[in-house]
């Protein structure tokens, strides 16, 4: 019994479907080779699956080549009967984008205050909404703008803190860790040493700071006695000075 010929519909079992696509789809590619070797052909050959990969296959060494010569075999004839129709629907195409810009051009100058006397009170009033949702949406990105600096400087901030910390923990341990080898060096040190109390120091003898050279008028009134007593103490004193 024969093979039964292959009804032509979309195969609704997802698996038979992508079996089938990569089967046919490895003929296709293998005739298009054996025409283009055969026949000495110019082949190009283009196919997308349904979830959008390319598989394409080309006899010459570019792809593009051959798409260039086919749009010029099929448009070029077309083109060369209707020059007319084409530059009159290239003008209108010219004439639509220099309006479109014209118009957005006075658009522009209407929103930075020029060229308002020509326009209405409604289409002041839409100029007026457009330039409030816009100054909205400036300071909307200007607060958000700060808020996200703020941010990023509260979180600096934190991190040079706890830097500071750490440095500073460090610096104590490093102290501690050093402080017995600095009275180790000051008891071995014997420049630090203070020199010690000689007992036979110098001392400076105590002076009389009422001495008295000559003879006053209470001499001259009390006679000898005073005599006697100033010529003691000159004689006391004498030695102690001349020591």
């Amino acid at each position: 019994m024969g093979r039964g010929r292959v009804e032509l519909k979309r195969i609704e079992n997802k698996i038979n479907r992508q079996v089938t696509f990569a089967k046919r789809r490895n003929g296709l590619l293998k005739k298009a080779y054996e025409l283009s070797v055969l026949c000495d052909a110019e082949v190009a050959l283009i196919i997308f699956s349904n979830r959008g990969k390319l598989y394409e296959f080309c006899s010459t060494s570019s792809m593009a080549k051959t798409i260039e010569r086919y749009q010029r075999c099929s448009y070029g004839s077309l083109e060369a009967d209707q020059p007319a129709v084409e530059t009159q629907r290239c003008y209108q195409e010219y004439l639509k984008l220099k309006s479109k810009v014209e118009a957005l051009q006075r658009t522009q100058r209407n929103l930075l205050g020029e060229e308002l006397e020509h326009l209405g009170i409604k289409e002041l009033e839409q100029l007026e909404r457009q330039l409030d949702s816009s100054l909205k949406q400036i300071r909307s990105n200007k607060t958000q703008h700060m808020l996200d600096q703020l941010a990023d400087l509260q979180r600096k901030e934190e991190m040079l803190l706890e830097t500071n910390k750490a440095l500073r923990s460090k610096m104590e341990e490093i102290t501690i860790g050093l402080q017995p080898s600095w009275e180790a060096r000051e008891e071995h040190d014997p420049y630090s040493r203070h020199p010690p109390h000689s007992e036979g120091f110098f001392e400076i003898p105590h002076c009389n700071s009422t001495l008295q050279i000559g003879y006053g008028s209470a001499v001259a009134n009390e006679g000898g006695a005073a005599v006697g007593t100033s010529a003691q103490n000159a004689t006391e004193f004498m030695p102690g000075w001349m020591a």
